[in-house]
């Protein structure tokens, strides 16, 4: 942890969102080291992903908490407040704090906290210098904008399951919820840029975020070789559509994954796996070959690899330095030495839950002067309400805070 600040300390954000997406964006920004307060509503027990289980962190007795490992996966680095927004009094509290806010984080459906005079038009009027994030399904404008959004439904409308999953199965959704996931992180992106517009002109502005629109802007060389030719980009498992052999393959023992990138790389693949005639084939000497005869070429290094032991190809493979790579389950990545090494578990302390800590994965960001810190564990619901509201709420000046 250190003693050393964070790249964000004495940002404060107000956080209204929930699920995923904002919760990502919010908690990236509380590790850099922002005052990260978070709304949750009394009338439904928090936010949602409280109760989604299973699995869920334990108190000292044994019992489940309200720490669901969904919850937990997306917002440390917060304090919890109580706040019934619907609610005059509710009403008053987040409009005080979001004066004193440099950032908003929302993910209500557009206008929906317009009623409640929360809407960024009537903030950023009454505070021009405040950064207010709204994301939303569909984003504030077009046809689609009152459409309610959840990743699964981002993820097939922006036409990334299209091109997810076997040549021959059905269109399928990623692992975990990568629409919200990046969303966040656009969100973060701009977040920070807005702050820095801020930081030199005193201005801050309203940021319009989209999952949908954050999922088709990361369709990246598979949008714009749709764009390029005008064909529609085909479902290929594990295959690259533009490198080949780029892909998992079976050995007699199990698969392993492969990622030729260049035509040297080729030539000393087709020589460990013993074809060293390979290269001299026209249509396997250059990757666009490659791609045009990719049949052909499985045809010929699918069976040779079947014959070989997985660890023994990936070590011959890593020898010559041709690309090549395991398959972990979740376990084995999180285990590995390389995991061990680059801090992608951290344990935060606990003192209310089963053995005093909770095993969270790290943030990735390495920095030289402002490392990551990881100061506050995912917090109980609204267990910092009196602690928010004394120190940065509505009669807090009058106490003399």
């Amino acid at each position: 942890m250190g003693a050393s600040r964070g790249a964000l300390d004495g940002v404060f954000v107000l956080d209204l969102s929930r699920i995923l997406a904002g919760p990502t964006c919010t908690q990236l920004l509380g590790d850099l080291g922002a005052t990260v307060v978070k709304v949750e509503n009394p009338k439904s027990g928090g936010d949602d992903t409280r109760g989604w289980g299973p699995n869920y962190a334990r108190d000292r007795q044994g019992d489940r908490t309200d720490l669901s490992a969904y919850f937990m996966a997306a917002n440390r680095n917060k304090r919890s407040i109580s706040v019934d927004i619907g609610t005059e009094d509710g009403q008053r509290v987040l409009r005080h704090l979001a004066v004193r806010a440099d950032v908003l984080v929302e993910n209500f459906k557009p206008g929906g906290l317009r009623k409640y005079g929360l809407d960024h038009e009537t903030l950023c009027a009454a505070h021009p210098a405040l950064v207010y994030c709204s994301i939303s399904g569909f984003g504030q404008t077009g046809p689609n904008r009152d459409r309610p959004g959840y990743d699964l439904m981002a993820q097939g409308y922006s036409g990334i399951m299209s091109i997810t999953g076997a040549p021959e199965g059905p269109p399928m959704k990623v692992g975990v919820g990568i629409a919200d996931v990046m969303c966040g992180m656009y969100a973060t992106i701009g977040i920070l840029a807005a702050l820095r517009h801020r930081d030199r002109t005193g201005e801050g502005q309203h940021i319009d975020l989209a999952l949908v629109d954050a999922s088709m802007a990361w369709l990246v060389n598979e949008g714009t070789n749709y764009l390029t030719s005008g064909q529609l980009p085909e479902r290929r498992g594990n295959a690259h559509p533009n490198i080949v052999p780029y892909d998992a393959f079976e050995c007699s023992d199990g698969h392993f994954l492969l990622a030729v990138g260049n035509d040297a790389q080729f030539a000393r693949f087709a020589d460990v796996i013993g074809l060293p005639e390979l290269p001299s084939d026209t249509r396997f000497a250059t990757n666009l070959g490659r791609i045009e005869n990719r049949a052909a070429l499985m045809d010929r290094i699918v069976p040779a690899m079947r014959g070989m032991e997985k660890d023994a190809l990936v070590a011959a493979l890593q020898a010559v330095k041709v690309p090549c790579g395991p398959i972990n389950n979740i376990e084995e990545a999180l285990t590995s030495d390389q995991a061990e090494a680059r801090g992608a578990v951290v344990e935060v302390p606990r003192a209310d839950v089963e053995g005093g800590a909770l095993r969270l994965l790290g943030n990735p960001l390495k920095f030289s002067a402002t490392p990551v810190r990881y100061d506050r564990p995912p917090p109980r619901f609204g267990q910092d309400t009196d602690e928010v509201l004394e120190t940065w709420g509505p009669d807090a000046r009058k106490s003399g805070k």
